[in-house]
Formats: C-alpha cells, structure tokens, sequence
C-alpha cells in the first residue's frame, strides 16, 4: 500500500466510518462485534476497488452502505446454511435493482416533505440522517443539548410521516 493509499483510506474512514458503523449495528441486529467487521471488510472492498468511489458514478455513502448490506445478506445465507444452526424463518430481502426513475421521484418527494416541516425539525433531521451525524455531533453543530436533538428528531420524524401521508405516500 502507497502512502497516497493510506491517505485515501484514512480520509474515508473518517468521513464516513461513524455513520457506516450505524448501519452495520442495524444490519446486524447491534452485534458490536459483527457490525465492526462488516464495516472493516466494506472499507477493504472499497480499497481494492476504488473506481467505485468515483463520485460520477453515484454517492460513495450509498455505495459504502449498499456493499455493507450485501456482505450482511451473504453472512447471514452462510451462518444459515450450516448444520444445527437456526436463526430465522424470515429471508432478508434481496437486492433491489436500482430503478434511477423511481430514485428520483422518491428523492423529490422526500425533499418536498422536508420542505414542508418547521426549520427545526428540518436542520435536525438532516444533520443525524443525511449527514449521519450522532446525537452529540449534531447538538454540537446545533447548539443545542443532546437530549434536545433527540426529542426533535422524534417529533420531526412524527411530522414527517404525516407530510408524507398528506402527500399520499403509503407503507
């Protein structure tokens, strides 16, 4: 490995590894253990394949998680397919192909109903979810305390259902 490499590697574990661990805790039903090494062997795919880290070919977050839920599926049909080993009746769901159409009819809709919420609730939502940011980090960048960052994300999560029922946005 080059030092440039190592560089890369760095910079994307630091911008990106905090929220990526959020997503493997969910993926593996919060096994710490489990969820660190799905995000170490999403960060090693992504150095032995940095062409899909070019940003003109989508969001490098979006790959990131999308090769964590991958390697979650493919360790759980593994443990599965051993003997004396029972886990689940239920199958994760697979892949979905990505349809860009419907991607960006849902990206507008979700933007409109983020439009519609109070400045609070908005800024709140984007800087745990969209930015990926913990509770503490957004209440910092917030100014506000963290127990005040989550009970807005409540409340704007709340708001935002019913934006999007208004909208008719269904399941």
């Amino acid at each position: 490995m080059t030092d440039h490499d190592a560089q890369l590697l760095r910079a994307l574990h630091d911008e990106h590894a905090e929220a990526l661990y959020a997503h493997a805790l969910r993926l593996v039903n919060g096994d710490r253990q489990r969820a660190e090494d799905l995000v170490q062997e999403t960060l090693l795919r992504a150095w032995r394949h940095p062409e899909a880290l070019d940003p003109r070919r989508g969001s490098v977050r979006a790959w990131l998680f999308t090769t964590a839920r991958n390697l979650a599926i493919d360790a759980w049909r593994r443990r599965s397919t051993r003997v004396g080993e029972v886990f689940t009746d239920e199958l994760p769901e697979p892949p979905e192909a990505v349809d860009e159409a419907e991607r960006a009819v849902e990206a507008w809709t979700v933007a409109e109903a983020l439009n519609r919420l109070s400045p609070t609730h908005r800024e709140v939502l984007i800087e745990c979810f969209y930015q990926g940011r913990s509770v503490t980090e957004a209440a910092s960048r917030l100014g506000v305390p963290p127990g005040t960052v989550k009970s807005r994300t409540h409340y704007a999560l709340r708001s935002l259902r019913l934006v999007l029922a208004e909208m008719g946005v269904t399941g």
